[in-house]
């Protein structure tokens, strides 16, 4: 909103909107629906684009301190993204800030979630399970998940900064 006041206060866009945009693109995919059997629904949308996001954010953290400001970016499209959405969905100004703080929460967990799977602290089918269901999930759409979403992350390592910047998987 004040956005041209406070400029040089955030990150200058070094591609948060186009590397979201992408983001919601691989998100909205019907494979995670349909053989993925991601719940259809707000929270099941929501945690689709959270698991790619945590997925792409702990790609550009192999970059190191260059790496921060697209990871800073993107973060902040995030937040604005879904502080639009929730306004459109009618939540007003005193919980608006409350939900967008619990939903970078949910998005920070996760990446906390993937950043130990890619490393191999944690099984990557039970990361799957843990970032994209509520519940219980059926044993093959986990694991259906589990192979697209390593295959996701098999195409961000091969990504560079500039293409993740753009918004290009390799």
């Amino acid at each position: 909103m004040l956005d041209f006041l406070f400029r040089r206060l955030t990150a200058e866009d070094l591609g948060g909107t186009a590397l979201f945009a992408a983001a919601t693109v691989e998100a909205r995919r019907p494979f995670w629906f349909r053989d993925g059997a991601v719940p259809d629904t707000i929270d099941g949308r929501f945690a689709m684009l959270s698991t790619v996001l945590a997925l792409i954010l702990v790609r550009i953290e192999r970059e190191g301190d260059s790496g921060n400001p697209l990871s800073v970016a993107l973060t902040e499209r995030f937040i604005a993204v879904m502080e639009s959405e929730h306004r459109e969905l009618g939540l007003g100004d005193p919980a608006l800030g409350k939900t967008v703080r619990k939903l970078v929460g949910s998005l920070a967990k996760r990446t906390e979630l993937w950043r130990g799977a890619i490393a191999g602290a944690c099984d990557w089918r039970d990361a799957t399970r843990d970032s994209l269901y509520r519940g219980k999930a059926p044993a093959n759409a986990v694991h259906q998940a589990g192979i697209a979403l390593k295959a996701f992350w098999s195409s961000l390592e091969k990504t560079g900064r500039g293409a993740l910047a753009e918004g290009r998987f390799e």
